[in-house]
């Protein structure tokens, strides 16, 4: 779990409510202006963000096997090594309490209204579901997590806004009841377990081998980032353009979208006029994937091969245009694991210390299956809800 700052969330907007924090672990000016510094050469070796083990741990997953029910990735897990909880165990029904970072960016919605329906499957476990949004403030959620500890919780699930911010307030909580953590990571290793997609890397890699093999040595590949400074999206693009200088792709510029559709949009219109052509685009999220390649249809252009993520206006927009396409996911179905695993350690049951999940590629083989009309533009489709109560309405259909 103690994992070098390993984790936040693949949702785009989080790194949006990071920069918003009072005390906070983000690098101060993590909103820089875009750089426009081409990365054609090698990457640099040392970065602070940079893990070799841990990179290495993350591709190595792609290829591993996942335990448990296949039709339900949210009880799968990558090399669990099982903790015992018998010392957790109570009498029913709980009271389950959550500190949650936010819900400012699409991603962490969907997130939050699969989690309160997997509350509702548990309602005879489940006495009292309380939770405290810290609206991406560090303080605000150090504050929370007093608050719930006082409490009369049974079990503490933390989804922390930064990472070494909120340590010493779980670090607190653990020693009153079992704390539970997913999402991104904190710097102890006292929570009963850390729940959490491969990770960043293989998120990166992904894609970049992806667009390698689609542009092919010499094709002209720009990356849209969302902000520097942030641990998972720095992995993603330290993963991708190591694949790039070795596969000879020629990265004509790396950019900084700080989320923002309209930015997106105006930097590709930018490189198309200066480059002429762009063979690819590269995204560490995919919130501007549409807005990328509205940029070619003004220009006229060929649309690009392209990576996005698993959002649904991303994927009506590839199934109708019969896009050239990849979207690497960062499943919303791990809220759901959160809500399973406290009442597993509520039980007595043995969890695994660090609960890798699955994280599923979206291809142009199988985007059908998950691709399911009618649902909100920025819903997210690895939310694992599909046969929850109430689905699609509950999730804005």
């Amino acid at each position: 779990m103690k994992r070098s700052r390993m984790l936040a969330t693949a949702a785009a907007g989080a790194v949006l409510l990071l920069a918003a924090a009072c005390t906070s672990d983000v690098p101060p000016g993590g909103a820089a202006a875009p750089t426009g510094a081409p990365a054609t050469s090698a990457p640099a070796a040392g970065s602070e963000f940079f893990d070799q083990a841990e990179h290495d741990r993350q591709l190595a997953l792609r290829d591993q096997t996942a335990q448990g029910p296949a039709d339900q990735p949210w009880m799968q897990m990558l090399e669990p090594e099982m903790r015992d909880t018998a010392r957790y165990a109570t009498q029913g029904p709980h009271h389950v309490c959550f500190s949650n970072a936010s819900v400012d960016n699409p991603w962490r919605q969907v997130g939050w209204t699969t989690m309160q329906a997997e509350v509702d499957l548990h309602r005879d476990e489940i006495a009292n579901f309380t939770a405290l949004d810290a609206g991406a403030s560090d303080d605000k959620q150090i504050s929370d997590i007093q608050q719930l500890v006082g409490g009369d919780c049974d079990a503490l699930i933390v989804s922390p806004n930064t990472t070494a911010t909120l340590t010493p307030a779980v670090e607190a909580a653990c020693g009153q009841v079992p704390v539970i953590v997913f999402d991104r990571g904190v710097d102890t290793d006292c929570p009963v377990t850390f729940i959490h997609p491969v990770g960043g890397y293989a998120f990166g890699a992904t894609a970049a081998e992806f667009l390698a093999g689609e542009v092919g040595q010499g094709g002209k590949v720009l990356a849209l980032r969302v902000l520097p400074g942030v641990d998972v999206l720095e992995h993603r693009w330290a993963a991708a353009e190591r694949i790039f200088a070795a596969r000879g792709v020629n990265v004509v510029g790396v950019e900084f979208t700080e989320n923002d559709t309209a930015t997106a949009k105006s930097i590709v219109s930018d490189y198309l006029q200066r480059e002429g052509q762009i063979n690819g685009i590269w995204m560490d999220d995919g919130t501007a994937g549409v807005a990328a390649l509205e940029a070619f249809e003004d220009a006229g252009q060929p649309l690009p091969a392209i990576s996005g993520e698993d959002q649904q206006q991303f994927l009506e927009k590839w199934q109708a245009e019969g896009l050239t396409a990849q979207a690497p996911t960062y499943p919303t179905f791990q809220w759901r694991t959160a809500v399973v695993a406290a009442l597993q350690v509520l039980r007595g049951e043995q969890v695994p210390s660090e609960w890798i999940l699955p994280q599923p590629t979206i291809n142009g083989e199988n985007l059908s299956q998950y691709l399911q009309p009618g649902l909100p533009p920025l819903h997210y489709a690895l939310c694992g809800c599909q046969q929850m109560p109430d689905f699609p309405a509950r999730w804005g259909a």
